[in-house]
């Protein structure tokens, strides 16, 4: 039965079985119970370091700006986020749009079938007939008027007689007046408000309602691209329920979780430099945003956001991310290089230089990167010598013992 690598380490108490040379062997009979304690040691003579080219160096620590690192994930910008309603009730009769698309300002996203329309027509065409009637009584009162002031030049009527069809006139025209005002304020309606034409189609037959210019339109506001549909062809909407929602992703927001003891160390107004997994080897500048007013009660962290700007808008919404923020001052931490860093089933090692052809395996964890070197955050001290060319020689040697001793 085989174990996993790390105990086959356990388990590894040297890598060669060369002889030993005579003095070696005295040297080991004498001392047995040493070799069983260096479990997960790998150990090479002279001639296998030359020829594996196997390399140490010292780790190394160095005086860095203070960076924090919080992880989070990336959400749409909600300054530059529209959510475009219904603004009647009615049925989506067509969508012209899916998540994922761009659209302009006042593009039509869809088309409603509603019945405030017929209404509202209707209402209008009440309008205009109360106007004409308005407008006729206006133009009997106005020649009642003319004729009552000529009769009385002739003696032929009383000034109250002429006092009465004057007011008669006025009150036909207060009349005419609020009757105009009150085809406009319909008229609008239907055209303004509504988006439909006021006057019904001439072809159109009695009884026939579904037709493009009788549909209320849905527009857009402002451009951007959808970000989110909340409905479908068929659907009964009530007013003001949503159909789409517009986002604005030349900037976009990540919202992260800052740990309690940091937030002194944090404020609104600093840079932060984002990554994510998508380009991992590129950073997106961002600013602290807004930090959060309370801490939540599991995690004892409190929410940050910081705004990015997206160019050619490649960051996603529900990307993950991982932010530095530069804090102000500086920290001492650990380099080495890259190179030194081995994967064992998922795990990161190094190999470290003992002396004397001694290696022995170990985890790490490591932090961000400097060209070719990366910070150590656990699992090494500063001055010890890790392997920095020729661990995958290592690697096979301790393999090779694992697979030998089961």
């Amino acid at each position: 039965m085989r174990y996993g690598w790390m105990m086959a380490v356990l388990l590894l108490a040297g890598c060669t079985k060369e002889a030993p040379k005579p003095e070696a062997a005295k040297a080991e009979a004498k001392a047995p119970a040493e070799a069983a304690k260096t479990p997960g040691e790998v150990r090479l003579d002279a001639a296998m370091v030359k020829s594996g080219n196997i390399i140490s160096v010292e780790v190394d620590k160095r005086s860095e700006p203070l960076v924090l690192r919080v992880n989070g994930r990336l959400t749409v910008n909600e300054d530059r986020t529209w959510h475009v309603d219904s603004f009647v009730d009615g049925r989506v009769q067509q969508m012209h749009v899916n998540v994922g698309d761009r659209v302009s300002a006042g593009q039509v996203v869809a088309r409603l079938h509603s019945h405030e329309v017929h209404e509202a027509r209707s209402e209008y065409q009440r309008a205009k007939t109360e106007l004409a009637k308005t407008r006729s009584q206006q133009s009997f009162a106005q020649r009642t008027r003319d004729r009552l002031q000529r009769l009385y030049q002739l003696k032929a009527a009383s000034l109250e007689q002429t006092e009465v069809a004057e007011s008669a006139l006025r009150d036909a025209a207060s009349a005419v007046k609020n009757a105009e005002i009150e085809v406009e304020r319909t008229r609008v309606h239907l055209v303004e408000f509504l988006d439909v034409p006021a006057e019904d189609h001439p072809d159109h037959k009695p009884g026939e309602f579904i037709h493009e210019e009788d549909m209320v339109p849905v527009k857009t506001r402002n451009g951007g691209v959808v970000t989110k549909r909340d409905t479908s062809v068929g659907a009964a909407l009530k007013a003001a329920d949503e159909v789409l929602q517009v986002s604005d992703l030349s900037t976009v927001w990540m919202m992260a979780a800052l740990p309690e003891e940091l937030l002194g160390k944090v404020r609104v107004g600093m840079s932060a430099a984002v990554r994510v997994q998508a380009y991992p080897d590129e950073v997106f500048a961002g600013r602290i945003a807004r930090l959060g007013d309370q801490l939540d009660a599991e995690t004892r962290t409190a929410p940050v956001r910081i705004v990015l700007a997206n160019p050619g808008q490649r960051l996603r919404p529900e990307m993950y991310g991982a932010a530095e923020i530069a804090a102000g001052g500086t920290a001492e931490a650990l380099y080495m290089p890259q190179g030194a860093l081995q994967d064992m089933n998922g795990q990161a090692v190094v190999f470290v230089d003992r002396g004397e052809g001694r290696y022995a395996v170990r985890p790490v964890r490591t932090g961000r990167t400097q060209g070719e070197l990366v910070e150590v955050l656990e699992g090494l001290a500063a001055g010890e010598r890790v392997v920095s060319r020729g661990g995958f020689v290592l690697k096979s040697q301790m393999f090779k013992s694992s697979l030998a001793e089961e």
